[in-house]
């Protein structure tokens, strides 16, 4: 028996913009929401599973970097992508009401506002890349052009 799987806000917006994606679940740990878990469950490279990050600069405000799972954000490179001289990582309290999204569940398609994006450079070494589709236990599957395409993102290195 196959289960339905609900749509989620982002995947509503691929719908809409006629975007190929496939949803792929995965098993949820509360305690490990690290992209490593996500892609051991996924049986995929950690390379191809970007996690979603959102962060505050001193002069643009609020923006999102999508990078690799296995990458540490390099705040530095963040804030001069960004035209900030410096950013910070949002609190964890902040997630939810700026971007309606929670931890493990975070995705660069669908906040509530959309937010300067900047997607890592290797996303383009892939067919296809893995983004959170707003839920925890939900991944989209998709190429990784169209996700540039659709955020309006800058790629970084």
């Amino acid at each position: 028996m196959k289960t339905k799987i609900n749509k989620t806000n982002a995947v509503r917006l691929l719908d809409k913009a006629k975007i190929d994606y496939e949803l792929i679940p995965y098993e949820v740990d509360e305690n490990d929401l690290a992209a490593a878990h996500v892609a051991a469950q996924l049986e995929e490279n950690i390379e191809q599973v970007f996690k979603t990050l959102v962060l505050h600069g001193d002069r643009g405000g609020y923006f999102v970097c999508v990078i690799p799972g296995d990458h540490e954000l390099d705040l530095k490179v963040a804030a001069k992508a960004s035209g900030n001289k410096k950013a910070d990582l949002i609190p964890m309290k902040e997630l939810l009401p700026i971007t309606g999204y929670i931890r493990g569940g975070c995705s660069p398609i669908g906040m509530k506002k959309e937010f300067p994006t900047f997607i890592h450079e290797s996303c383009l070494k892939f067919e296809y890349i893995y983004i959170s589709a707003g839920v925890r236990g939900l991944q989209i599957r998709l190429n990784p052009k169209d996700l540039i395409t659709y955020t309006r993102a800058t790629l970084i290195s």
